[in-house]
């Protein structure tokens, strides 16, 4: 019913940067909040960053003055612009999203499939 379609992932430098985006899809009545979860090898999926329809912003504490979310609500979309990558950033990115699909209807959460991002030291 819903699909989220994350696309951006890719091998950088230390130092690069990459801009994931992830659109929303389906059967659609409002979205309340974005983000993006990442989990590398052996640990545990960790909030990176997410974004309410209004534009409240909230980072983990490892990505603070490196990364910004960004939401186009007209496209049911969202960015994460990943500025001075680390290697200790590398992991599996995975899009999330809060969404009522009819009027009255409790919202749920929904998943990506995941994309990779490897940052090269």
């Amino acid at each position: 019913q819903v699909q989220l379609v994350e696309s951006g992932g890719g091998l950088v430098q230390a130092g690069g940067s990459l801009r994931l985006s992830c659109a929303a899809s389906g059967r659609i009545f409002s979205i309340n909040a974005m983000g993006w979860y990442r989990q590398a090898p052996g640990k545990q999926r960790e909030l990176v960053a997410t974004i309410t329809r209004g534009g409240s912003t909230n980072y983990g504490d490892s990505v603070k003055g490196r990364f910004t979310i960004s939401i186009d609500n007209a496209k049911n979309t969202d960015y994460l612009q990943m500025n001075s990558l680390k290697p200790e950033d590398t992991a599996v990115y995975y899009c999330n999203a809060r969404i009522s699909t009819g009027f009255g209807s409790v919202p749920a959460d929904y998943w990506g499939q995941g994309t990779q991002v490897t940052v090269s030291s």
